[in-house]
């Protein structure tokens, strides 16, 4: 029998870059399904059946054991189901006054900021600042309008984000492999439930409500993480991150695709300057935390 021959590194990532790119595309339409149901059930009940299924799926997948956790391992999975469901329902209160590009823009904000605080590098705050000049070009002509409210709501799902990232890393030092998750999720569904069954009303229960909130659940959170989880076995954790900082291009183009929400070049430009200072900045951390480690600059 003949070896075969292993795949090269750079051969293995190209499947990998496309499983972040599908897992983005999965993630962008189920928002842009599940502002169609907004008219319906509201964005509350939209939170609630998203993260109720997502939680039904994470349990039964996880199984996750409730015995031989202290009292601080459960205040810090409290802590990320707060992060989770804040985050989640603030995203969708800007989405139901934003178009889905802008809102992941200016939500992406936070994450970014987050990565400039954390390369402690004077250098990383230009990335920032490009960041913002973007978002500043998108209120003043990149669209018709930014609702004042929505944009508010749209940073605080970024201020969310980078709470979950924090807590997210903390409970998974507590929490083996899917369980601090699934707990989490299951807590943020419990909460938003009666918000979200209050705003939508006996429309909530539909079968054909609960059919369509199951599948944004699947396409915004079990098949991108899913995704996610078998591309990082394969890319490196910066390479990763940088194409996660195409989410708002992603977004952009699913808006315009399905929810016909169509933006300016200037718009456009915007967004791209957004994507370049999220990359931007997650390189420059990658490189400065490899020269603290003593390793030499990858040969592009």
């Amino acid at each position: 029998m003949t070896a075969t021959a292993p795949a090269s590194p750079s051969r293995a990532a190209v499947p990998a870059v496309g499983l972040v790119l599908v897992g983005l595309l999965c993630q962008e339409f189920g928002a842009s399904f599940a502002v169609l149901l907004f008219p319906t059930v509201g964005p509350l009940g939209m939170v609630a059946l998203r993260l109720a299924f997502s939680a039904i799926l994470l349990m039964a997948i996880a199984r996750p054991r409730l015995r031989g956790y202290s009292r601080s391992d459960w205040l810090t999975v409290a802590g990320f189901a707060a992060a989770l469901a804040g985050m989640n329902a603030l995203f969708y209160e800007a989405l139901a006054r934003l178009p889905l590009g802008p809102t992941v823009t200016i939500e992406v904000l936070g994450p970014l900021i987050l990565s400039v605080v954390v390369s402690r590098r004077a250098s990383s705050w230009l990335w920032a600042l490009l960041a913002f000049v973007g978002v500043a070009l998108l209120g003043w002509g990149g669209v018709d309008a930014l609702d004042p409210v929505g944009v508010l709501f749209a940073a605080g799902a970024g201020a969310g984000w980078v709470a979950y990232i924090l807590l997210s890393a903390r409970t998974g030092a507590r929490f083996p492999k899917l369980d601090g998750l699934a707990l989490a999720m299951t807590m943020g569904a419990v909460v938003t439930l009666p918000f979200g069954i209050a705003g939508a009303g006996p429309a909530f229960f539909s079968p054909h409500i609960l059919a369509l909130g199951a599948a944004v659940a699947v396409l915004s959170s079990a098949i991108p993480y899913a995704l996610e989880l078998f591309a990082l076995r394969r890319l490196a954790a910066s390479a990763f991150s940088i194409l996660m900082s195409l989410a708002p291009a992603m977004a952009a183009i699913v808006g315009a695709l399905v929810l016909h929400q169509q933006l300016t070049v200037l718009g456009w430009i915007a967004i791209g300057l957004v994507v370049i200072a999220s990359a931007g900045a997650v390189r420059s951390a990658a490189a400065h935390a490899r020269r603290s480690a003593g390793l030499s600059e990858p040969v592009a």
